[in-house]
């Protein structure tokens, strides 16, 4: 029962706070408005600059921000206990998070539908907007790298998961095909899309696909190839004809997860007499962890706050949102569907592992030894198959015991997780070649789609075969991750605080306090990872680490400055 209670406190703070909180940032502090012409009105090219159902935008705005984030995060941030990992959740969404998203979101409506990057060039100065420019430039590196790999792990933990996950391609054309050329039933056809990819899913059971490696390339530098490549076709293709259709087919996946989930949280309770929270309350000194603060913030990212989500607000959603009352269930309403997922995870992470988990020696752990038996270390918990299989089996586990078998619970959950990673590559790859077109504006060939592309996927390419064929070289880059990401929200939130303060008034502080707060935890973490990067004698690190952090502080410096001055 205490699951039970837990879950219900939780998704009652979150519907308050979009409909009260969210309400009031929308109405009372952005003053959102139909009355105002959306650039993607404005400057319709039918490729990314479309106005889309709000429905729809729902679906492809939450599948790129989610990504395998709101898993991977909680996952491991529990090392440190449940308690503070659900009280950063809940107060960092409802406070931080979707008030960067939909601040992010409104901003760059009210400057046609510019990235965030571009932006600060208008309202702090051109010297901070490279700094911006370099920071989000390697974060997307870093993701695009990175995504492709975490695919390629997927697919070879859960090998159920490849069949579904490509057909959901044709599938997902094929809708954007019937909506957008026939004029056809959205609802229906809807669907009739995801009981497609249901039945694939089942067929994916059925007929496991492994991919062995070719010549010298291991499977995995051979997936990331193939998801490069897709990756660069899937961001070349106008929105409606793949990104919009899949990730809304994502968006009724996700639906389905969250209910088969809320489902098995009560059907465990009352037919698992292992069903209970397993995992500590609080665990500050995990052995191998680093201090519960400031990494918790760091670590537990997407579910609480991201920065990665102020660059799909101004990168992708922005072009396509057609009205601006939209925003608030844009903005607002995704993050905090984001973290209805992330606390769900840590319930299958904190309580649905507990059920049953079987240890490396074959034996079938139940309650707090199986726990332990994954949790045992931070080394043991911080490597991404951990972190996805702990989901997955204690997620399993709560679905199998409402009567779907096992082998299908793993396989909608799998599909599931590497669905939305494949949203996150293409949508990285695609708001890329914005910045890339933004950044070299000046230089007619990186108008050119293709090209500028290729860049972002070439890039990609080379970091991640740096260490080898196994194309696990974004892996050297992954430690400085975490504080990047959330520097780059707390740079977010800074020019989210220019804006506001331009405004008049006192509502700059709404975003002003979080901003405060994420500055100060980003800084903190950069700056003791600078410290082991040193202990550890990594060069690449030491040097793009303190890079990073020499532009976090001057980009805060400088932005400070501009609040300080008096609105004239």
């Amino acid at each position: 029962m205490d699951v039970i209670l837990l879950v219900i406190v939780c998704f009652f703070s979150f519907f308050l706070a979009y409909k009260f909180y969210g309400t009031f940032i929308a109405k009372r502090i952005f003053a959102v408005s139909d009355e105002r012409k959306t650039p993607a009105n404005e400057f319709k090219d039918g490729i990314d600059y479309v106005p889309t159902r709000k429905e729809i935008i729902f679906g492809h705005h939450f599948a790129s921000i989610a990504g395998t984030g709101p898993i991977v995060g909680p996952a491991i941030g529990i090392i440190w206990g449940w308690v503070p990992a659900i009280i950063w959740i809940v107060l960092g969404t409802i406070t931080i998070g979707a008030v960067h998203d939909f601040g992010s979101l409104i901003l760059s409506i009210r400057n046609e539908g510019k990235s965030i990057s571009e932006i600060t060039g208008k309202y702090i100065n051109k010297r901070t907007q490279m700094a911006f420019f370099a920071i989000v430039f390697l974060e997307l590196l870093i993701v695009i790298a990175i995504f492709g790999l975490i695919m390629a792990i997927i697919f070879s933990m859960f090998p159920e998961s490849i069949f579904p996950m490509w057909f959901q391609i044709p599938i997902a054309v094929w809708l954007g095909w019937v909506i957008y050329k026939k004029n056809g039933n959205l609802a229906l056809f809807s669907i009739i899309a995801v009981a497609l990819m249901y039945l694939t899913i089942v067929i994916g059971v059925k007929l496991p696909i492994t991919l062995p490696g070719i010549g010298f390339i291991p499977a995995t530098g051979v997936w990331t190839i193939i998801l490069l490549i897709y990756a660069y076709m899937a961001s070349m293709l106008p929105v409606t004809t793949l990104l919009q259709p899949r990730d809304y087919i994502n968006s009724h996946q996700l639906i389905v997860a969250l209910f088969l989930l809320f489902v098995g949280v009560f059907t465990s309770a009352f037919r698992s007499v292992n069903f209970h929270i397993v995992a500590p309350a609080i665990n500050f000194a995990p052995k191998g962890a680093p201090p519960v603060v400031p990494f918790i913030f760091i670590t537990i990212a997407c579910g609480a706050v991201s920065g990665f989500h102020s660059l799909v607000s101004s990168g992708t959603s922005a072009k396509q949102l057609a009205r601006e009352t939209d925003g608030q269930m844009i903005g607002y309403g995704a993050m905090v569907m984001e973290a209805i997922l992330a606390t769900l995870v840590l319930i299958a992470v904190a309580a649905g592992i507990g059920i049953a988990y079987e240890s490396g020696d074959g034996k079938l752990l139940t309650g707090i030894p199986a726990w332990t038996a994954h949790y045992s270390s931070w080394a043991a918990a911080e490597g991404l198959g951990s972190k996805i299989s702990a989901f997955v089996i204690g997620a399993a586990n709560m679905i199998t015991s409402s009567g779907i078998p096992k082998s299908v619970a793993i396989a909608i959950m799998g599909v599931f997780v590497v669905s939305f990673a494949g949203t996150t590559l293409d949508t990285a790859t695609r708001i890329q070649r914005y910045v890339l077109s933004e950044l070299f504006g000046k230089f007619k060939i990186f108008q050119n789609r293709q090209f500028a592309t290729a860049i972002a996927v070439i890039t990609a390419g080379l970091l991640a075969f740096a260490t080898g064929a196994s194309g696990k070289g974004a892996l050297k880059l992954w430690p400085m991750f975490g504080a990047t990401n959330q520097t780059l929200a707390a740079l977010a939130l800074l020019l989210i605080t220019i804006w506001l303060k331009r405004k008049g008034g006192i509502r700059f502080l709404v975003s002003g306090i979080p901003c405060v707060f994420m500055a100060l935890i980003t800084t903190w973490a950069l700056v003791m990872n600078q410290i082991s990067f040193i202990h550890v004698k990594d060069p690449l690190l030491l040097t793009l680490n303190m890079i990073i952090l020499f532009l976090n502080l001057w980009i805060i410096v400088e932005g400070t400055i501009v609040v300080l001055k008096k609105v004239k």
